[in-house]
């Protein structure tokens, strides 16, 4: 910018022949580019930091057709407002009957009822049997 509008800095060049000074501006483009190199370099080891941090936390779900799951209840934060804070969060069981790619699941009751809407595999977890519906089947 400063070599096209010409400033007082440039105009002047203190102390400096005209060769000087067009080779100490053409070294600075050069260290210019070469700190915006690092700067980048930088950015992408920091956003691998953070994700190796991050991914350390997750926890992988894989789920196959005909599995048993439950389903959290959507949305999120909605209470049945007779039971207050114990009110379920989980429902089902229910049948993964078709894996949609990318995380997507269709579900199905156990009734063969079908879920119009395909719903991601965070909101899902397996079905386990509990103590007491282990009792009580024998």
């Amino acid at each position: 910018m400063e070599l096209t509008v010409r400033s007082l800095r440039v105009t002047e060049r203190p102390g400096q022949e005209e060769k000087d000074y067009a080779q100490a501006m053409a070294q600075e483009l050069e260290d210019l580019e070469q700190s915006r190199l690092d700067a980048y370099n930088l950015m992408q080891a920091q956003k691998q930091i953070a994700a190796r941090a991050y991914n350390r936390k997750v926890k992988q779900k894989t789920f196959a057709e005909g599995d048993l799951v439950w389903r959290a209840v959507l949305p999120i934060g909605t209470k049945d407002p007779r039971f207050g804070k114990f009110s379920l969060n989980w429902e089902g069981p229910f049948i993964i009957e078709r894996i949609l790619g990318r995380g997507a699941f269709q579900l199905r009751d156990r009734d063969e009822e079908w879920h119009n809407l395909p719903i991601n595999g965070q909101y899902l977890k397996k079905y386990t049997l509990s103590l007491w519906e282990t009792a009580k089947n024998g």
